[in-house]
């Protein structure tokens, strides 16, 4: 099931690939990361880490980039899509950006965050926007993630502790305790029920 509509959802995919072609190193976080992982739920605004500032230069002249001082990051609108771009000694995620640029993968030609490293980070935004409809699409990536994308429990807990985020580890708990929107993660009730019990045992080991 599309949680966005449709034809936003490949319009900023066709963006995201357009950022690909320009001449600068960037990271995917945020919702696309989460379907590159699991391949189950597109998203429609996309959020980019880049590795260095001079590479905002290159975003000023293809776009109109705009610096937000109160969200610590860079803004690109192209129509309904909005792309948020993290840089390194400024902006602000659940994790310092310069930490976590040295946590990636390739993934379809993308440089993709680890998947431990995503779900820390979409707990965190999940956490500051728990009641809005993207609070919501952030509890659906994070359940995906859970059951599709492999995620190395023992790396997830060492990172909780390296960056103090032990907190996460409860939250992370009733999340998966209180989901409900099976029909988002494209599993039959028996499947999620097993599938659960088994990700509630391996996180309890730690």
């Amino acid at each position: 099931m599309e949680f966005w509509n449709s034809a936003l959802t490949e319009k900023s995919w066709k963006i995201l690939q357009g950022l690909k072609e320009k001449n600068f190193d960037f990271i995917v976080i945020g919702g696309w990361a989460a379907y590159l992982w699991t391949k189950l739920h597109k998203s429609k605004d996309i959020d980019i880490i880049i590795k260095n500032f001079e590479d905002l230069a290159i975003l000023k002249k293809e776009y109109n980039l705009i610096k937000n001082d109160n969200l610590k990051r860079y803004e690109i609108k192209i129509e309904e899509i909005d792309i948020d771009i993290y840089v390194p000694f400024f902006s602000e995620l659940t994790m310092p950006v310069d930490d976590i640029k040295n946590y990636t993968a390739k993934i379809q030609n993308f440089d993709v965050i680890n998947a431990e490293i995503l779900l820390i980070l979409k707990q965190g935004a999940e956490h500051d926007r728990e009641k809005s409809v993207k609070g919501e699409k952030d509890r659906i990536d994070i359940i995906t993630l859970l059951f599709y994308a492999d995620i190395n429990f023992k790396k997830y807990f060492e990172l909780l502790k390296k960056f103090n985020l032990e907190y996460l580890y409860e939250r992370l708990k009733g999340i998966l305790s209180n989901f409900k929107e099976i029909k988002y993660i494209n599993m039959n009730p028996r499947k999620f029920k097993l599938k659960k019990q088994e990700i509630m045992k391996e996180l309890k080991r730690y």
